[in-house]
């Protein structure tokens, strides 16, 4: 019997005041538990429930008069500066008013009519743009099937997009010229927007 239990130490623990059993190299560790020295909670103290009723309706209050403010915020709009007119242009808005002119039916029909043809023309020359066009693609075309039937390696020289066309380098003024010797600001900067709450 004393041979099944001579693998088992008693490790005394410097450290805590407790002592761990276990076995070496077997399967089962037997340890036990650090004391926690915990101490019983503290009892909680009963309020008055009309204390906590008058600080429940005084939160209530605060979101309420906070959710009025916000509804009568809603209903002002920001001033938008741009579309507001200035006081000197609104006494002047009667003068500025151009006069309604009354054209004759004459004068009607006639702009109707040059209306008309220049519609007409710009058609005719949209029309006659699109057929050179189409003109211009059926001819390089067919000469492109006439080069494939004498030679292929001339056609496919004619296919190849040529880079060399387009090797231009323009450098033009930019918008300000450059200042020399220009020490750039820290970036700090005054924030003079309106705030709207």
């Amino acid at each position: 019997m004393f041979k099944l239990f001579s693998s088992v130490t008693v490790q005394p623990s410097v450290l805590v005041a407790s002592r761990s059993i276990s076995t070496c190299g077997g399967p089962l560790l037997f340890r036990s538990s650090v004391p926690m020295f915990a101490e019983p909670l503290k009892k909680k103290k009963r309020l008055d429930p009309q204390i906590l009723k008058a600080r429940e309706d005084r939160k209530r209050k605060k979101i309420e008069k906070s959710i009025r403010k916000l509804e009568k915020v809603s209903k002002t709009l920001k001033p938008i500066d741009e579309v507001q007119l200035m006081a000197s242009l609104s006494n002047e808005l009667d003068s500025r008013q151009r006069p309604i002119v009354v054209h004759s039916n004459d004068k009607l029909e006639e702009r109707i009519i040059a209306a008309k043809a220049w519609s007409m023309h710009k058609h005719n020359e949209h029309f006659f743009n699109l057929q050179v066009i189409n003109d211009l693609e059926y001819s390089q075309q067919r000469a492109l099937n006439e080069l494939r039937e004498v030679s292929e390696d001339l056609y496919l020289a004619a296919v190849d997009i040529d880079e060399s066309l387009l090797t231009c380098q323009l450098t033009g003024p930019v918008e300000t010229p450059p200042i020399e010797n220009y020490q750039s600001p820290d970036g700090e900067y005054i924030d003079i927007s309106k705030k709207w709450d």
